[in-house]
């Protein structure tokens, strides 16, 4: 007679590891911000003419400062829900506002990336001159600085689509800081994809030819649903290099809002609580971004009749 399975505790779970990871950080991160903090604040006391303090009173007044060099968690949080909550979704001040300009550009990029992607592992998978002279330069692509190139591309692209195009300069913007993300984008997908395409085994591929499949039906029978778990995996990969590639392409045009010019703008004028608010910002987005490829992973999985 086979034992009947006991419940799982609360503690047996993995929320309770989580939890106490997550506490370990909080209190290093707290003790660090009081570290970096009091001498700033020692010296404030010393100009205010306060001879006498306390280690209560120096620890709350360094964890309450308008610009630490480490803000608290708690000062985090804050901004965020006043940047959130405290303005108009379309005021410049609203961390929303900038989150969707990033997001938009992220997203466009993102599908320009993942097509030329896909695009590239086909040929690189079917043709064999193509694998030779194309996946070299593929992967040399990616040994440029994204700092050093962004600034170029930005404004070359900018100049071309507004003047020579003629398209709106927001249109101009959004296109030029897309140009970027996708360039980040298409190198884990490309890769990803080549290994997918080529993940069928050769007994599986003598079988198509045994039924006399031609090479589109090999491809779409065979090798693109053998490929599926490897390109969602490469988006989940690349949608978080397209995040980074339109921030960075934010910062030459500051001014024109996105969570790099928030980024920037806090640096200008030594906000380190927006600093380290937009960098939260940036990682919840991408959070969000990598968890909605997964949601339409498992959409196609289910499409396709695979099991949990």
């Amino acid at each position: 007679m086979s034992a009947r399975p006991t419940k799982r505790g609360w503690a047996d779970g993995a929320v309770v590891p989580v939890l106490v990871v997550l506490a370990v950080l909080m209190v290093i991160w707290y003790a660090a911000a009081v570290w970096l903090n009091a001498p700033a604040q020692i010296d404030r006391y010393g100009r205010d003419g306060l001879a006498a303090w306390s280690q209560t009173q120096l620890i709350a007044d360094t964890l309450s400062q308008e610009r630490p060099k480490l803000p608290g968690p708690h000062q985090i949080v804050a901004e965020l829900w006043n940047t959130v909550f405290g303005y108009a979704p379309t005021s410049n001040r609203s961390m929303l506002y900038h989150a969707w300009i990033t997001f938009s550009a992220t997203g466009l990029g993102f599908v320009i990336g993942t097509a030329l992607g896909i695009a590239l592992a086909v040929l690189i998978v079917h043709n064999r001159a193509t694998n030779h002279s194309l996946m070299p330069w593929v992967i040399a692509s990616q040994t440029i600085p994204i700092l050093a190139i962004a600034p170029m591309i930005v404004v070359i692209a900018f100049n071309l689509f507004t003047g020579q195009l003629g398209l709106d300069p927001n249109a101009g913007r959004l296109v030029s800081k897309a140009l970027i993300s996708a360039y980040l984008a298409f190198f884990p997908v490309t890769v990803g994809m080549v290994k997918g395409l080529r993940s069928p085994e050769a007994i599986q591929l003598d079988l198509m030819r045994t039924y006399s499949a031609n090479p589109w039906q090999t491809f779409w029978k065979l090798r693109w649903p053998a490929a599926m778990p490897y390109l969602f995996a490469s988006m989940k990969v690349g949608v978080a290099a397209s995040l980074i590639g339109t921030i960075v392409g934010e910062l030459p045009t500051g001014a024109n809002g996105g969570i790099g010019a928030r980024l920037l703008a806090g640096s200008y004028y030594g906000q380190t609580i927006q600093i380290w608010a937009a960098l939260f910002a940036a990682s919840i987005l991408a959070a969000a971004l990598v968890g909605a490829v997964g949601i339409a992973q498992r959409a196609v999985d289910a499409r396709m009749g695979v099991r949990p």
